[in-house]
């Protein structure tokens, strides 16, 4: 899962999720529910922050609306979209609220500032965005918390899009 980030086909998504890929192809479905394939070059990733950048060769498309992250509050509704299991089910809404915002999370040795949430997030929400009731994207789902000895609900991590706004600007310009 990805979100588009620019009209002319700047696109972020975790960069665990490009991880190992020798080519990228994304699709973009438009206005009219027709889906469009298209070559994406990787234009940069940050393994620490999780966070990655394509390119498609694509102008006119409908970029996502940011909001600011920092001004989330415990208990704020918000929604993840994204493709739970692949593409069969693209494009799943899951809803619930903000948990924790600055929850200091280790992954794989790196501590990340994440928001906590709620919203259910599976195999297939990675790099998909988790939004606030006004449709603006307040961050980057990026984890489930999962366990080895039980069973783990309603423990969804995104990287803040005020954080990641500002590492994709970078990434794109250098």
């Amino acid at each position: 899962t990805g979100v588009i980030f620019s009209e002319d086909g700047y696109i972020i998504t975790n960069c665990h999720v490009i991880s190992g890929c020798d080519r990228c192809a994304v699709w973009i479905t438009d206005g009219y529910g027709v889906d469009a394939e298209y070559e994406a070059r990787v234009v940069g990733y940050d393994r620490d922050a999780d966070l990655a950048v394509l390119k498609v060769e694509a102008e006119g498309l409908s970029a996502a609306q940011f909001g600011v992250s920092d001004d989330l509050q415990a208990g704020d509704p918000v929604y993840a979209i994204g493709n739970p299991l692949g593409v069969e089910l693209r494009n799943t809404l899951t809803d619930g609220i903000v948990s924790a915002i600055n929850r200091d999370v280790e992954v794989d040795g790196v501590t990340m500032t994440l928001i906590q949430t709620t919203a259910a997030l599976n195999s297939g929400n990675s790099g998909g965005p988790l939004i606030n009731r006004y449709g603006q994207v307040i961050g980057i789902n990026t984890i489930k918390m999962m366990s080895d000895y039980d069973t783990i609900e309603g423990l969804g991590f995104a990287i803040p899009s005020s954080l990641a706004v500002r590492w994709v600007n970078e990434l794109i310009e250098f």
